[in-house]
């Protein structure tokens, strides 16, 4: 429909933006969302043919768009994150990997019908999970620790390992039906330590340059951008497909050389990973033909996936972790997750023009089954990996935990209310001494700098999807906010009131949403709990409305936060304004009057009129 080029890059990207917020808005998988869009763009309605309008560009602009999106997920694997996990990522991507390829080469050769040659090769493609997928199914899952860190690991490690296994698998049949001689063949191994020696020099000096100060910060972001395509594309022309490979080792060096701008780093790539994995999903699944979307049906296909989920995948990851000491609902959970992605997708297609090329007759089904495991693996663990991860007993929390950075009289009653709405709770303070009063009240507490390395890999973090900066440092509550907003989202995070002079000397876009009412700083909040200030309890009804909780005048009192019927938090920013339905509890700081009042009605036995 669209014939204009320019239209159409444009109607990718906004179409892969548009799914996001879709999935986002609805908790859906975002895969899954692009997946559809991408078919009905595409295939069903013909809207979009992006391979034909993007014409030689096509697969290099995918090619490149993965790097980009490789290189920032490998930017994650901290060494010190695996912990106790090393054995079982060590052993699932090398010895469980082994196994997924013989066992599923042979699964497409029997069950699919394919020829033994090109089984070995997709066998090897067929090992790759998928970072693009996976994270995003981590991150919606709310996993706990161990588990989320060998599959983000796996998904990682074996997504260019697999490309390079199933290139591998080519070039051997190639050289075992004469088509290439043993020097190719060398060629290619040596090809692949090259790759991975130029990503790890290329990793090493760019940390070195930005480390002395040879980058200027404006510069840092694109000059590794740029770095990152330079590796990719000179490792490409070396061999094809050991470019993944070469990112993926620079990603990885950069992150185990404890850059201190990283953070920035990752967060730039972040965003652009987005659109990328966003406008690719579009773009390869409208570019299919409706004949291969219905080859995906066929009794074969389907046979082959069922065999891949229940059989291929459990089996492989069981065999892996014998000996290891892994619990077997872990075990089980990582057996049955294993979404295939991009990559699977991009690469196929590199196999089926080579194998066709040289005459395979069986080759065209390649991009047929590739797609069937996409699908299938992508429904299947989207809307499956939640509701196990639960029924395993692997989630991290079934509740929005808070974070409380600053310990202090008032940030421990805080703690203690959010606390008693089942809600997980952690004040974390530089200072032992400050988390006195928190320990007293049974709350979870921890010592650290919450900007420090260390604190961030020796204290789980992952249940506090909000932040509170508590601290007595305004400037530090706000460099704590803008830490944090990458990954929390800046609607999750909040500060205390600021208390110098003049607030506006603060900018807006680097602190957190201001708490409570400008006046009540933490040194006036502070003061109020040693005066005797109390927290306090309302439930509003049909007849004692928000409005007439404002209007109590009988005490002094500061909304804090309200927990509405779902047990949601709503934190109270005196710069908006509140529509709380009946059934809402009001939260909030009372002045000693209200707690004599009562203790004076309780002695007497008079009721005294109330309006809470």
């Amino acid at each position: 429909m669209f014939e204009s080029t320019l239209i159409q890059i444009t109607a990718v990207a906004a179409l892969g933006i548009l799914s996001q917020w879709i999935a986002w808005r609805f908790r859906l998988p975002a895969i899954v969302i692009m997946s559809l869009v991408g078919l009905l763009v595409g295939p069903f309605f013909n809207i979009l043919h992006p391979q034909e309008s993007f014409g030689d560009v096509f697969h290099p602009l995918i090619s490149l768009a993965v790097a980009i999106v490789l290189f920032e997920g490998s930017l994650s694997l901290d060494i010190r994150e695996m912990k106790d996990s090393r054995r079982a990522i060590f052993r699932i991507s090398t010895l469980g990997s082994f196994i997924a390829w013989i066992a599923g080469s042979l699964t497409a050769h029997f069950v699919a019908g394919i020829s033994l040659d090109v089984a070995f090769i997709v066998g090897g493609l067929f090992i790759v999970t998928g970072p693009t997928v996976i994270i995003p199914l981590l991150r919606h899952a709310k996993l706990k620790e161990r588990p989320a860190t060998i599959l983000k690991w796996e998904g990682l490690v074996v997504e260019p390992f697999g490309a390079l296994l199933a290139l591998f698998a080519l070039e051997v049949v190639f050289w075992l039906n004469d088509l290439i001689s043993s020097t190719a063949l060398f060629i290619f191994f040596g090809a692949s330590i090259l790759s991975v020696i130029i990503g790890i020099g290329v990793g090493f000096l760019l940390v070195k340059l930005i480390e002395h100060g040879y980058i200027p910060e404006y510069l840092k972001s694109p000059v590794v951008l740029v770095s990152v395509l330079l590796v990719f594309v000179l490792s490409e022309e070396i061999m094809h497909e050991t470019g993944l490979l070469a990112v993926t080792a620079m990603g990885i060096v950069m992150a185990n050389m404890h850059l201190t701008s990283l953070k920035d780093l990752i967060h730039f790539k972040e965003n652009i990973s987005v659109v990328l994995i966003s406008s690719v999903f579009i773009m390869l699944t409208a570019s299919l033909s409706l004949s291969t979307v219905m080859d995906v049906f066929n009794w074969k296909m389907l046979s082959f996936v069922l065999v891949m989920l229940f059989i291929v995948r459990p089996v492989s990851v069981w065999l892996a972790t014998i000996g290891i000491d892994l619990p077997k609902n872990e075990k089980l959970f990582i057996g049955w997750i294993s979404p295939r992605g991009i990559v699977a997708l991009t690469v196929s297609g590199f196999f089926t023009s080579k194998l066709s090329k040289e005459g395979f007759v069986d080759a065209e089904i390649i991009t047929a089954l590739t797609l069937a495991l996409i699908f299938a693996t992508v429904l299947a663990h989207s809307f499956s990996i939640g509701w196990l991860a639960k029924k395993f007993g692997l989630r991290a929390t079934d509740e929005t935990g808070v974070l409380i950075v600053g310990g202090s009289a008032f940030s421990a009653i805080l703690g203690e209310a959010i606390q008693s709405f089942n809600k997980p709770v952690l004040i974390l303070d530089r200072s032992y001494g400050a988390l006195y009063r928190a320990r007293q009240l049974g709350i979870k507490t921890a010592v650290g700098d919450i900007l420090s390395e260390y604190t961030k890999y020796s204290i789980e973090l992952t249940p506090y999807e909000i932040l509170i900066a508590a601290t007595d440092e305004d400037a530090y509550n706000a460099l704590i906010c803008h830490h944090f907003v990458p990954e929390l989202g800046r609607e999750q995070i909040f500060q205390t009131p600021i208390h110098t002079d003049d607030p506006s000397d603060f900018s807006k876009a680097i602190g957190g949403k201001k708490l409570f009412h400008p006046e009540y700083d933490i040194h006036t909040l502070n003061r109020f709990v040693e005066e005797g200030y109390m927290i306090r309890k309302t439930q509003l009804t049909e007849q004692y409305t928000y409005n007439d909780f404002l209007e109590d005048d009988d005490h002094k009192m500061i909304p804090l936060f309200a927990v509405d019927s779902d047990n949601e938090l709503i934190f109270i920013i005196h710069s908006k304004e509140y529509t709380f339905e009946a059934g809402t509890t009001m939260i909030s700081l009372t002045s000693p009057s209200h707690k004599m009042e009562k203790a004076l009605e309780k002695a007497s036995n008079v009721e005294f009129p109330t309006k809470g």
